[in-house]
Order: structure tokens, then sequence, then C-alpha cells
């Protein structure tokens, strides 16, 4: 998949444990704005409607050339497979969250990588950031 955008946030703040790939219902001027990049995945999560799931908070801006133009923030319905829809309502019934991570196009179709996750606590934000840092270093010091 040949990545678009993505939610920089959601690895941070989000453990992430399981991801899967979704397909996105959108219109002909929604295609085009986010083939050209104007989406961002900034705050978006995935919510249950109606026993479906919906991208929601995420943002495509309008394609100016449209006549028609489309909501940016609208919700955008997700194409997956019963099994799939099954297993993603079951963790949120457990109390994990659903976050899109990278929205990108494969064979001309826009999908969108979403991941199963539990927030993080403060600390351990400050531990993934201690870690971080010290891969870092390592690997500067390797490279030497």
């Amino acid at each position: 998949m040949r990545t678009i955008a993505k939610n920089k946030r959601a690895s941070f703040d989000f453990d992430i444990t399981e991801t899967m790939v979704a397909g996105l219902v959108l219109s002909g001027s929604e295609v085009k704005s986010v083939k050209q990049g104007h989406i961002s995945l900034k705050g978006s999560y995935v919510r249950f409607q109606s026993g479906e799931p919906m991208l929601s908070k995420a943002r495509i801006s309008p394609y100016k050339p449209a006549h028609i133009q489309h909501d940016p923030l609208g919700d955008r319905k997700l194409l997956l497979h019963k099994s799939e829809v099954a297993r993603l309502a079951a963790a949120r019934q457990n109390g994990r969250h659903i976050l899109p991570l990278r929205a990108g196009t494969e064979r001309g179709l826009i999908k969108l990588e979403i991941g199963i996750g539990a927030s993080r606590k403060k600390h351990d934000k400050r531990q993934h950031i201690k870690q971080r840092e010290m891969e870092r270093e390592i690997a500067r010091k390797m490279k030497r």
C-alpha cells in the first residue's frame, strides 16, 4: 500500500496490538482529494453506527474543481468482511480503541489501515520516549 497520510499520534498515545486493512466508501470528489494527499487522520477514530464501522473526524479537504462539494469532516463507512467487523465489535466491547493508522492506495483503491489498541498512561509514554532515545543513541554509536 502506497502511504498517503499517517496518524502519528496513534502509535504514541496507544499501544497497538492488531492491525487490519479496510476499504473506504467515498464519493468521486473525495477520492480525487485523497489521492492528492488532502486527508488528515489527526484526532480521527472508528466508531459503530447501527452495527457498521464508520470513520469519524477524519478531514478530507474539498476538491476545488468539483461541482458538488462534500462534507470535510463527515463520517465515512468502512468496508470490511463480517468476521473483521465482529472482531472490531468484540474489541470495542472489551474497552479497546479502534484507530486509523494510515491511509493509502492499493491498485487504485483508497485503503485505510486500522489498529486495535489500548491507551497508554503518561508514565508509559515517558518510558517509550526514553527507550526510543536509547535506541537512537546506540544506532549513532554503532554507525561510528
